[in-house]
């Protein structure tokens, strides 16, 4: 399949009859939201279907992009997002229709839609910010995604060559590794990044799960974040990730091959 990406600062300016929108986050993720588009469109059809759930869809940034390469978006964000004037307004403008969540662990606001009504599920740069035991979402994530239908899994690389991996000298002062106090205390932020996977843990999270998950695809990506000023860290950069395993982000597809077996994973209390 395909497709068209537009110019960030093109793309930009469509938000602005509507009451314009968060463009500092927007300039500094579009790129990821380009690339997860292209890299799923390798290897999907519209034919195939779609249907496109896209959970944690913050101002619709991703979700209009995917709307304009062809599909039907359903977007689930929080209650206080999707009452803000400007969303709602570029939602009816772009025919998506909204699903406010207040809360994701017990997922109830998921009953909203049908069984299988999804092609595809884009759960990008979410799972990493999940503090909660995630089996019951995940059961709503099964029942809504249809057979041979795909969940899109973006999340940092832990073995990235700039990661937390490698930080010995926090390892060797006592300050362990994943996030740092400093952050779970000093950072205004709706859900800390609590955990980094590598992309074996990402595969082995969804075989847990079910045996109908089928990991179609698991790929390290290159970095599609604005570039550092500093040229040091830009030759770095440029050294390092020509190693596919230090490449600082993951795409993942798993694919729903059937639904013959449910959630198998049960917490164990």
């Amino acid at each position: 399949m395909q497709i068209s990406i537009p110019d960030a600062s093109v793309f930009a300016r469509q938000f602005e009859p509507h009451g314009s929108t968060d463009r500092a986050y927007l300039a500094h993720h579009f790129g990821r939201f380009a690339s997860t588009l292209v890299e799923f469109c390798t290897s999907w059809d519209l034919q195939r279907g779609n249907r496109v759930l896209d959970i944690g869809a913050h101002w619709l940034h991703q979700s209009i992009l995917w709307k304009q390469a062809g599909f039907d978006i359903t977007a689930v964000d929080l209650p206080i997002t999707f009452e803000m004037a400007n969303v709602q307004s570029i939602a009816r403008a772009m025919d998506i229709k909204l699903i406010p969540c207040a809360n994701l662990e017990a997922a109830d606001a998921f009953d909203a839609i049908a069984d299988s009504s999804a092609d595809v599920i884009l759960f990008t740069e979410i799972i990493e910010h999940l503090t909660f035991n995630p089996i019951r979402f995940w059961k709503q994530v099964y029942r809504i995604l249809a057979p041979n239908g795909r969940l899109v899994v973006t999340t940092p690389n832990y073995y990235a060559w700039n990661g937390r991996a490698w930080d010995f000298g926090r390892f060797l002062r006592g300050f362990g590794g994943g996030i740092s106090v400093d952050a779970i205390l000093g950072t205004h932020t709706y859900g800390h990044h609590w955990r980094e996977f590598s992309k074996h843990e990402v595969i082995r999270y969804f075989c847990l799960l079910s045996p109908d998950f089928n990991t179609v695809k698991a790929k390290t990506v290159r970095n599609y974040y604005p570039e550092p000023n500093d040229a040091r860290k830009k030759l770095a950069s440029g050294i390092y990730e020509r190693f596919p395993g230090l490449r600082p982000n993951l795409h993942l597809e798993i694919e729903l091959s059937s639904k013959d077996h449910g959630i198998v994973m049960q917490p164990s209390w």
